[in-house]
């Protein structure tokens, strides 16, 4: 009898430690595939692709803006919201924030419908928010709104 009972705790741990592994291989697993994806260069459509600060020599046309303010070594970065601007660090973004470890590789989308313009999160890890607000959906924006990507703050201009 004893003899019994120990071949059945025996079986019940090595099920136990199958089962461990198993699980411990979905997670790993996981893992990997978020680091893929937050790895991977994005290929966005439309001209704002690698776009420029205005700042940096580019002549903006008149409308609307958005300017860092935050972090101090990037405050005064300016960009044309013209049709659509794609905000993360992936080198394919209209403006790239490579050193904000709280900015997904595609963070969100300023776009323009008619003469508004909108932010839209892009299902990054930290969210958008708009005057300290997370927003959920595509939010309307004003001037004067600061709008803050990771540790990343921008504020709309007219």
């Amino acid at each position: 009898m004893r003899l019994l009972g120990e071949a059945l705790s025996q079986t019940a741990l090595d099920v136990l430690k199958y089962a461990f592994l198993a699980l411990l291989f979905l997670f790993l697993a996981r893992v990997m595939r978020v680091v893929i994806l937050e790895l991977r260069t994005p290929v966005l459509a439309g001209a704002t692709q690698g776009a420029a600060p205005a700042t940096a020599g580019r002549s903006a046309k008149p409308g609307a803006r958005l300017r860092i303010v935050e972090p101090a070594a990037r405050k005064g970065e300016t960009y044309p919201l013209n049709e659509e601007l794609t905000v993360g660090r992936g080198g394919g973004c209209g403006v790239v924030i490579p050193d904000d470890q709280f900015v997904s590789t595609v963070h969100a989308r300023l776009f323009r419908r008619g003469s508004d313009l909108f932010v839209e999160d892009l299902g990054s890890r930290n969210g958008t928010f708009v005057n300290g607000q997370q927003i959920q959906a595509a939010t309307r924006l004003k001037r004067g709104d600061r709008v803050q990507f990771g540790e990343t703050v921008g504020e709309v201009l007219r």
